[in-house]
């Protein structure tokens, strides 16, 4: 079964006076939504007692969560002061993991910077062996994924082939497609089934399809110039992509049943609930013929 849900929980939520992270499970649940991502993107400020009292009510109305780690993450980052910052990010990510009771930590790969980018990657690639390895030997993976995620900007790793090659490397690894980032990166590419096919395909081929039925998946659409990702938009722009139908339909084609997660500019939760009704009404009518 394809979960939704959204990256916070826009405007709506504070306009009806609401405040706290110990609110959002009722609230996402009364909505319709299956599944929440809650991202400490500019870092972790939140008490661990606080994060283990959301994760109870998390569970108590059975909503999905994932947590999105620091942006400031980056394996490549040659300096070994900065990298240490990086191991940093992740080790706490999992702990905040642990203490929510979430079962995947997503996190941008890296950055070229002035390196090339065969040499950013390789770094890449090899200290995501060291470090996942490390922790999987101690213990630490058991029941959590790891999502590196597709990126929108030219300088960033993260094309689908190379967040897809880079799952390999462990079996906690599972991707986090962005489709908003793939379709900036690529000036517009996603526009017709076909389109998602190649991209699902290469996972399949590549990690196989337990992992790709695993993966997780962010959706809203993004503004994009020559360099890629601007910013994102909430659903109803009608100058960007990508639309969600092509999607919904591979994954009913495919029998995939990731977490769909909307990341709109301010209106998540609107815009998820919008993509699991266009998600179940091809799935109705797909039954219905």
């Amino acid at each position: 079964m394809v979960l939704f849900g959204s990256s916070g929980c826009g405007d709506e939520f504070y306009n009806e006076g609401h405040k706290t992270i110990l609110e959002v499970p009722k609230w996402i649940k009364e909505y319709g939504l299956d599944a929440y991502e809650y991202s400490f993107g500019h870092g972790y400020q939140m008490s661990s007692e606080m994060a283990v009292k959301a994760g109870e009510l998390f569970k108590e109305f059975n909503i999905k969560l994932s947590l999105h780690a620091p942006f400031y993450i980056n394996f490549a980052n040659p300096d070994e002061e900065m990298y240490a910052k990086t191991k940093g990010y992740i080790f706490t990510g999992i702990k905040f993991l642990n203490s929510f009771g979430a079962d995947r930590l997503i996190f941008h790969s890296a950055s070229c910077g002035k390196m090339k980018r065969e040499e950013a990657l390789k770094l890449t690639e090899y200290r995501f062996k060291e470090l996942f390895d490390t922790l999987e030997e101690e213990g630490q993976l058991e029941g959590i994924f790891l999502c590196p995620e597709t990126m929108g900007k030219t300088m960033q790793i993260g094309t689908y082939k190379e967040v897809c090659d880079l799952c390999t490397i462990n079996k906690h690894l599972i991707p986090t497609f962005d489709f908003g980032h793939i379709n900036s990166l690529e000036q517009g590419s996603l526009k017709t089934k076909d389109d998602y096919k190649r991209i699902l395909d290469y996972s399949i081929e590549t990690i196989g399809f337990e992992k790709t039925n695993q993966s997780h998946i962010h959706f809203s659409k993004i503004q994009y110039g020559e360099k890629g990702e601007i910013r994102h938009l909430n659903y109803d722009d009608l100058t960007y992509g990508p639309e969600f139908d092509g999607l919904a339909e591979t994954l009913i084609e495919y029998k995939l049943s990731p977490r769909v997660i909307c990341e709109s500019m301010n209106m998540m939760p609107h815009d998820a609930l919008l993509m699991k009704k266009i998600y179940k009404n091809l799935l109705d009518k797909k039954y219905i013929m």
